[in-house]
């Protein structure tokens, strides 16, 4: 209990300075950060170069990006969804062939859009948070007077009607009209209500707009996840009103760091991106444990059928959602930029070694791509890889 005030201490002491000193911050958050006062949530925002180390600075900027994202979304799901309830663009039609019809631009927006409701409803499915109603909704969205399309509606409305066929006791076949029932498999809020999920659709959907090169790719739902989780929980109420803003730009960030990893130009053989990383990931298991490497080449377990989930994924699919914001506090501190997680990955193989060298390929296949089932204790893992670095 001592200890734990004494760290408490420390947090408090670095980050009450009107510079703060980045490199003992990082010491600090690489052995985790405490979620009392809102440290973490501090703390991440400053690692991933939200804040500035210039602490009188933070009002300001956190006024400026608030308010640049605001405008983002009023200018790309406000005004748009009023001029679709309106029918504004009545002179246009959906096979308007010019590149610049909205209804071009609409249909292309859809199949992302469809791509991110998709991930989002199913966001770490076993965290009720996810699918609970937030305190801080968009009100310019949700105001049923405003008549802004919301996306979850546009998503219901433009999931595009299927086609059976069935065959009658007289061999006749009659075409029957049937719509998928996506309101069955997941709990609906009332109107005048948003569900977190449904705000991190709305930062991924702007991301995805902001970004049209790279767009919204599969996954990226699971590193915008616990740094939202992380902000909206917060103890303190400022930074819970101002969450989604926050995680935009921290998100943002992050995946200006990590991008090339979902690059599908840059795969296995790359020398950059996801590529690069497992190749890395590869040479530190040669050096790290002989046996080990050898016995995943005789059983010709690639990295890319386990770790190209834990590189790009940054480990939030093969650990419990408390364990993976300890995991990350480790993982943003690291002044090498995430040379940590190869140390992570290989010290989760090596402390599965004895199966893996007793086992089969389907009995070693299943052991590394469910990890979480090994129950293996987080703080030996970490201590491993702190040892392997």
């Amino acid at each position: 209990m001592a200890a734990h005030r004494a760290r408490l201490q420390e947090f408090e002491d670095t980050l009450n300075t009107d510079t703060i000193d980045r490199k003992r911050l990082g010491r600090l958050c690489f052995n985790g950060c405490p979620f009392e006062n809102g440290y973490r949530s501090i703390c991440w925002k400053l690692l991933l170069n939200y804040l500035p180390k210039n602490k009188p600075q933070w009002k300001e900027v956190l006024s400026k990006q608030r308010e640049l994202y605001n405008h983002f979304v009023d200018e790309m799901i406000v005004k748009p969804g009023s001029e679709a309830s309106s029918g504004a663009h009545a002179d246009d039609h959906p096979l308007n062939p010019n590149p610049n019809s909205n209804w071009g631009t609409y249909f292309k927006d859809n199949e992302m859009l469809l791509q991110i409701d998709k991930d989002c409803r199913r966001l770490c499915p076993d965290l009720f948070f996810f699918q609970r109603a937030t305190d801080y909704p968009c009100k310019e969205i949700i105001n049923a007077a405003s008549g802004v399309e919301t996306l979850r509606k546009r998503v219901e409305q433009c999931v595009l009607q299927s086609e059976t066929i069935k065959v009658d006791r007289q061999g006749k076949a009659n075409m029957i009209v049937s719509r998928r029932k996506r309101s069955e498999e997941y709990m609906t809020l009332p109107d005048g209500q948003e569900a977190h999920w449904e705000v991190v659709e709305r930062i991924l959907f702007i991301y995805g707009k902001l970004n049209p090169g790279q767009g919204y790719v599969q996954g990226m739902n699971e590193i915008l996840g616990p740094i939202y989780y992380t902000f909206a929980t917060d103890p303190d109420i400022i930074c819970k009103e101002y969450a989604e803003a926050d995680s935009f730009f921290c998100f943002t960030n992050l995946m200006s760091e990590i991008r090339d990893n979902f690059l599908k130009t840059l795969d296995f053989d790359s020398q950059c991106g996801i590529g690069s990383m497992m190749s890395k990931l590869v040479d530190k298991m040669k050096s790290s444990d002989e046996r080990v490497s050898q016995r995943l080449q005789e059983l010709d377990l690639k990295p890319q059928y386990y770790a190209f989930r834990w590189i790009t994924l940054l480990l939030s699919q093969e650990f419990p959602l408390p364990d993976v914001l300890r995991i990350w506090d480790s993982l943003f501190a690291d002044e090498e930029r995430f040379d940590f997680l190869i140390s992570m990955c290989c010290a989760m193989l090596i402390l599965v070694r004895d199966e893996l060298i007793s086992g089969d390929f389907p009995h070693s296949m299943k052991l590394v791509q469910n990890y979480q089932k090994t129950k293996i204790d987080l703080q030996t893992i970490l201590s491993k890889a702190v040892e392997i670095r």
